[in-house]
């Protein structure tokens, strides 16, 4: 295969990436909420996870959502699942934690900016240092090397700036292709996704670029979820499942926006190695 084509096929396959992770991204926070692996699997796993309490949901449109999640788990299985779980048993594991810190490495611009919106200078000063080390001595992000030096990454999106002025969640609702939101978190990722510096920055460069990175976040999201897209087969009520688990992730970023502590539901029985 000569290059010229070879780009074209990455640039086909990183359209196809990008309609795709529509319906991965909401779960992104989900997936990294997910603790790490533990060196020796427990003798039993329970399927369901105990989510503790959490905020009570705004879900006047519950019909509607729940025909809508019923879509995105067929399409998942149809397209995503396989998809993911294809990378996870061909990319070896180190192969895999070089992607997540490339796709999480892209994300830091984002997040500063979102940290400056909040007045949070500190933690912007954090998330740039970040960026900077890991995108140069890091290779592009491939290696945390800022994470080594004890610079400890965070999220942030505009759906928490926000909150963290005091903007209600309003209802909760669920989108073909796009999952889990609510009324103010659907409008964050929007301004997200016309701000975003990454995408902006690299918008007259390489064509390349663009559907490289949506495919390698797509797989990335994708197989960190995995475990927790497959145990809600095993939920009792999987729509609940899903809507309190993100919600509780949600009232966690902006409990912590506003400098509390994080409180993160117990996903240790969503940990469904591959």
């Amino acid at each position: 295969m000569t290059p010229p084509s070879l780009f074209s096929t990455v640039r086909y396959v990183g359209r196809i990436a990008s309609l795709v992770l529509l319906c991965a991204t909401p779960h992104r926070a989900l997936a990294q909420a997910l603790p790490e692996p533990a060196a020796e699997p427990a003798p039993e796993v329970t399927p369901e996870p105990a989510l503790k309490a959490g905020p009570p949901a705004n879900d006047p449109w519950e019909a509607f959502n729940r025909k809508a999640f019923k879509f995105n788990r067929d399409f998942d299985r149809v397209l995503i699942g396989p998809l993911g779980r294809g990378y996870m048993r061909v990319a070896p594991r180190v192969v895999r934690g070089r992607v997540s810190a490339f796709v999480a490495n892209l994300a830091e611009p984002r997040t500063a900016l979102n940290d400056l919106a909040q007045g949070r200078l500190r933690a912007a000063g954090v998330t740039t240092s970040l960026f900077v080390i890991n995108t140069t001595v890091g290779g592009l992000g491939l290696f945390d090397v800022g994470g080594k030096l004890g610079l400890e990454r965070h999220q942030g999106d505009f759906g928490q700036t926000l909150g963290r002025y005091g903007a209600g969640s309003g209802r909760y609702l669920v989108l073909p292709l796009m999952g889990p939101t609510t009324l103010r978190d659907g409008a964050g990722r929007l301004v997200d996704m016309m701000t975003d510096p990454v995408s902006m920055a690299t918008a007259g460069g390489s064509r390349v670029f663009g559907p490289v990175r949506s495919t390698a976040t797509l797989l990335d999201v994708r197989a960190n979820a995995d475990g927790f897209l497959r145990a809600l087969d095993d939920a009792a009520d999987p729509y609940v499942m899903m809507r309190s688990a993100y919600l509780q992730n949600r009232a966690d970023m902006i409990r912590q926006a506003r400098g509390g502590v994080q409180v993160l539901p117990d996903f240790d029985a969503a940990r469904i190695e591959p």
